[in-house]
């Protein structure tokens, strides 16, 4: 699975937002910090819980199957190493 990190090449939909003061500070200093812009890096973060949420349902269903919890929490552990591979290209994730 391939997913595009987010730039303005990238973005189809202009939409309108509203965040607290301290919210959208914070995301202004993280993208500055890794090079982004507001827009690429609010992106990149939506897509980041989108994907988590997808991992944490799917490791739901894996308990809910009944299945070598162990061996799951490491497959899960590899598929969410592969997510941040893909999302961060090496680059340290944000703290």
């Amino acid at each position: 699975m391939v997913i595009p990190m987010g730039n303005l090449s990238d973005m189809t939909a202009k939409v309108t937002l509203s965040f607290s003061d301290e919210t959208i500070e914070e995301a202004r200093r993280f993208a500055k910090r890794e090079g982004m812009s507001l827009s690429a890096w609010i992106d990149q973060a939506a897509r980041e819980k989108a994907l988590r949420e997808v991992f944490t349902e799917h490791a739901a269903a894996v308990g809910r199957a009944g299945m070598d919890f162990e061996s799951a929490a490491l497959a899960d552990a590899r598929e969410v190493g592969m997510v941040d591979d893909v999302l961060f290209r090496g680059r340290p994730r944000a703290a």
